[in-house]
Order: structure tokens, then C-alpha cells, then sequence
């Protein structure tokens, strides 16, 4: 039957591009099932295959942008006046944590690990990421909480809710729920990233519990069940599980005072809270707090590095798919040889940042090798300073190729670029980053010197790498004034050398030499599609999604 047509319509709608179609975001990432398979997770693969499917479905990704643009709404009271400082979600919320809880994601890489637990995990989290990346938060902070907690005498109380994969939102005593989730609160409205300056206090009370007052500027995830928050014991600063509800079926003197507003992360509560005398267990030594903090800050640094390579992959995919379906001056963009070059260049970041997640995952695997540990303790803020920061102009371009589509809240990509930027600053910010990358490089002895020497002999006809090396070699014997001010360069520089490395071992040579001559030429800040070698862009967009 013929299609009618008003006399009065002024045009048909043509040449506008189509969501997404289901898709498998494990088979239909070359670099992130070989890199699984390399770095030790390959038991799992038929896991993450399923799981790639489920994650993949068009359905989860409107429902995600349902989510996030309802956003929580904060209940301070019930309708009797009872205060009970409660967030309500959209349903869709309940759906991704039960999604990442059903993944493991919160807590298998510490509880009863299996080999490679951290690399499937890292997995996992950069497919689930690519969905829905608020609902990670609260996953984070749960999994770093896990190590810290493991050394309490009164773990035993936690373990089972904390082992469970079934997700249980309600808002009930601990000992009615089938799991628990865990959130952070360190920063307060005087300080930020300077917790040195904190004034909250805490006081012993009875039977190893504190007292504790003050306030946090930013309480990650308000709704969980517990929180590790930093007070001031005496003169020290020490670390403190606070529960929402306490052992007598109470609820804890946590008042939520407001939500935050912000930019992006819509679907995730952060709050602004007051600790009116709230009961608090210590979490490690009197005093102690910032380093046991710090150590749980190098698991959730980690996840920002794999949440900001999730949200570059899928601004990558949905750049890619537009340019393929969409026309201009009269040949789809994809065809186009400028729009080649630039999407084939956020090809190579993505697929760079991907490998060296994955690598950086596997060194978590074995803390007990010296060489692995010295790789993670420097190379997680490197990696969280250089992986954010790129991500955050790679969503910027991947936006511009939809051009106006792409500005307009109905479209995925104003979601991914409102949320690029906090991965970057949470867990602090790049400054922060950078100067942790030269404590780090000041205790780790001679191990740093031959991993940046052993990168360039591995490739003795990469004259850029050895130069690269040689250039990073000398800055680690400038005086620590001038290390401070080459902050900076010295964390990208790093990266940019182990990502090199990675890629010449393990990628095709067109995607490796494409690193080399691009990345490698002080170009690391340089603009996406400007310098890459021709040649290298077909191979580079048929591996990142293939037609």
C-alpha cells in the first residue's frame, strides 16, 4: 500500500542515523579480548562473552539514558516527619547495580579470587562502563573498602553480605539484607584534596566504636550501608567504618544535607553530609588514616582509569557509526578522507588506553612480585592522570562528528562528554596525580630506572622510544623543584613509553608504528587526525568496529 503524503508536509525524514543496534561488547572489541586473553583472564572468556552480549542490547542503552536524566531526588523525612535521609532512584538504577553485582564486580577480586581475577574484573568494568557509568561508583568503592576491612578483627561481621553477587537496595539493618554496599567520605568544604586540613573529630566511646562530628563536602554513594571516612583522633587523622544503621537496628547520626548538582555522573547521588555523634569503628592504626586511604585510593585510581577507557570506547563506536550512516557533500562521512583520519586516530587512543587498563590490571594480580608492584604503585596515577585527561578531548571529537546531533540531550554523546571530566578530577585531580607519580618514582629504587631502560632495549630500532626513555631517564635526576615543575610531562611520558611498548609487542604493525610516529614526537597533547600516517587509517577503523 502506498504511503500518503500531505499536500501540506514541508519534508521526509531522511538521513538522520539510527541508534545503535545490539552488539557484543567483548567479541566486537578486538583489543579488549586480546588483551584479556594476554594479561591472564582468558578462563573467563566465555563469561565475558555472554556478559558482552547482555550489556550490548539497545534496550539497557536507552534505559540508561532514562536514568540518568531522571537523576536521584533526595528524602530527608517520611511523610510522618521521621528523618531517614533516603535517595530515591529511577527503577532503571536498581537494574544496572543488580547487573554489576550479578558481574562480580564489587567485590571478586578480593573475595575468594580465582586467577586473573582483577584483569576479568577490569573487563567487566570497561563494557559495563560503556552503558551505564554512574552506576559504578558505589561498585568502586565497595571493592577498594574490601582489602582495607579484610585486616579487621570484626570482618567476619561483613564477609557474607560483601561475598553475595545479588544486589539489595533496601534500606534495612545489615543484618536483613543479602548484601551491602560501601561508600567514601573524605574531602570537607575547607580542604578538598588537602585532607590534612580535615576537622572532623572523633572520640572513644565504648567497646571500640568512636563518636564521631562534622561534616563531608562530598559523601560518595549516601545510600550505602557503610562509608570509610577520615576524622581527626587527637593530632592524627584516622580512618573510620561508619554504618548507616547500627548493630541495634538504628539508624546512625549520617544526615544528608543536599544532593549535589552536577555537571555529569546524573544517575549517581553524591551528598553533602553532617555526622551528628555517629557511631564509627577505626579502620587501621590511631592516625593513620590518609596512608590507609591512600592505599584504598590506588584501587578506585584504577577505576577511573578503566572508566574513562570504557567512555572513550563508546564515544569511539558511536562516532563510528554515525559517520557510517550519515551523508554529506554527497558521500557518506566515513568516506570521507579527513573524517578517515581523525576517527582513525581516536581509534588508535582508545584501543592504547584499553591495553594499558588491562596491563595495569594484571600488576594488581601480583602484588607480590616486586617488579609488578613498582608498576602499579606509579604507574595507576600516571595512567589515571594521561587516560583522563585524553579522554575527556577524545569525547570532545568523537561529538563534533555528529556535529549539532550530537549537542542536543537526546543524543548519546552530551551524556559521555558531561561525564568525561570526573574520572579526571575524583580520586584527585591531574596536579595531584602527577606529583604521587614522583613520590612513587622517589620510593621505588633502581626497579623504576630498568623499567623505563628495559621498555626501549626491548625495541632497539625505535630510536623515538629509546629517545623517549632517555628524556624520561634525565628528568628522574633533575633536582625535586625541577622534577615538580616537569610533573606533568614526566606522568605522560611514562605512559606514552608503556604504551608504546604494549603496542609493539602485542597490536598488528600498522597500529603499532601509527603509535610510534604520532605519540612519540612530543605530539602527546597534539589534535586528534592531525598527524597520522595515511595509510594506517582503514586498518585502524576496521579493527576498532568492523563494517
Amino acid at each position: 500500500m502506498a504511503v500518503q503524503h500531505s499536500p501540506f508536509e514541508t519534508h521526509q525524514v531522511d538521513n538522520q542515523v539510527s541508534d545503535l543496534p545490539d552488539c557484543n561488547l567483548f567479541l566486537d572489541d578486538v583489543a579488549l579480548m586480546q588483551g584479556v586473553l594476554r594479561e591472564g583472564g582468558q578462563a573467563d572468556a566465555s563469561d565475558l562473552e555472554s556478559w558482552g552480549r547482555r550489556l550490548g542490547r539497545a534496550d539497557l542503552a536507552v534505559l540508561a539514558a532514562d536514568v540518568n536524566r531522571a537523576g536521584p531526588v533526595l528524602q530527608a523525612y517520611d511523610r510522618t516527619g521521621h528523618r531517614i535521609d533516603w535517595v530515591q532512584f529511577h527503577p532503571g538504577w536498581t537494574q544496572f547495580l543488580s547487573l554489576a553485582f550479578a558481574q562480580g564486580m564489587h567485590g571478586s577480586a578480593w573475595i575468594a579470587p580465582a586467577e586473573g581475577a582483577h584483569v576479568v574484573r577490569a573487563a567487566h568494568y570497561l563494557m559495563h562502563g560503556q552503558v551505564e557509568a554512574g552506576s559504578l561508583c558505589p561498585i568502586t568503592m565497595t571493592s577498594a573498602a574490601i582489602p582495607l576491612l579484610a585486616r579487621e578483627p570484626w570482618f567476619a561481621e561483613l564477609q557474607p553480605k560483601l561475598a553475595s553477587w545479588q544486589y539489595d537496595g533496601r534500606d534495612l539493618p545489615l543484618a536483613d539484607k543479602a548484601s551491602m554496599m560501601i561508600g567514601m567520605g573524605l574531602t570537607e568544604k575547607q580542604g578538598g584534596s588537602d585532607l590534612r586540613s580535615n576537622t572532623s573529630t572523633a572520640s572513644p566511646d565504648s567497646d571500640g566504636w568512636f563518636r564521631l562530628t562534622g561534616h563531608k563536602w562530598f559523601f560518595s554513594s549516601p545510600t550505602s550501608d557503610a562509608h570509610l571516612m577520615l576524622a581527626r583522633e587527637g593530632e592524627g587523622l584516622s580512618c573510620f567504618y561508619v554504618p548507616r544503621w547500627l548493630p541495634s537496628g538504628t539508624r546512625n547520626g549520617v544526615h544528608v544535607q543536599r544532593l549535589k548538582d552536577k555537571l555529569g555522573n546524573r544517575s549517581n547521588a553524591s551528598a553533602e553530609v553532617e555526622f551528628s555523634g555517629a557511631l564509627g569503628r577505626r579502620v587501621g592504626g590511631p592516625g593513620r588514616g590518609i596512608p590507609t586511604l591512600v592505599e584504598m585510593a590506588s584501587y578506585t585510581r584504577l577505576d577511573c582509569v578503566l572508566g574513562s577507557a570504557a567512555l572513550m570506547r563508546q564515544g569511539l563506536v558511536q562516532a563510528i557509526h554515525h559517520a557510517r550512516h550519515r551523508r554529506a557533500f554527497g558521500s557518506n562521512l566515513i568516506d570521507q578522507p579527513l573524517m578517515r583520519q581523525v576517527l582513525a586516530d581516536l581509534a588508535l587512543e582508545s584501543e592504547a588506553a584499553t591495553v594499558l587498563a588491562l596491563r595495569l590490571s594484571r600488576a594488581f594480580d601480583h602484588p607480590e612480585q616486586p617488579a609488578e608492584h613498582a608498576l602499579r604503585r606509579i604507574l595507576t596515577p600516571a595512567a589515571k592522570f594521561w587516560v583522563c585527561k585524553r579522554t575527556i578531548e577524545a569525547i570532545a571529537e568523537c561529538m563534533e562528528v555528529w556535529g549539532g546531533n550530537g549537542y542536543i540531550e537526546d543524543a548519546p554523546m552530551a551524556r559521555l562528554y558531561r561525564e568525561a571530566p570526573v574520572n579526571s578530577i575524583w580520586e584527585g585531580s591531574g596536579n595531584v596525580m602527577c606529583l604521587d607519580v614522583l613520590r612513587a618514582i622517589g620510593h621505588a629504587g633502581p626497579h623504576i630506572s630498568q623499567m623505563i631502560d628495559g621498555m626501549a632495549q626491548a625495541h632497539p630500532a625505535e630510536s623515538t622510544l629509546r629517545a623517549t626513555a632517555d628524556r624520561l631517564l634525565k628528568a628522574l635526576q633533575d633536582t625535586p623543584e625541577a622534577q615538580q615543575i616537569q610533573a606533568r610531562q614526566i606522568a605522560r611520558d611514562l605512559v606514552l613509553l608503556v604504551q608504546t611498548d604494549l603496542l609493539l609487542r602485542h597490536a598488528p604493525d600498522n597500529v603499532s608504528r601509527a603509535f610510534v610516529d604520532t605519540r612519540l614526537q612530543g605530539q602527546g597533547g597534539r589534535v586528534y587526525g592531525a598527524c597520522l600516517p595515511v595509510q594506517a587509517a582503514e586498518a585502524l577503523l576496521q579493527r576498532a568496529w568492523p563494517a
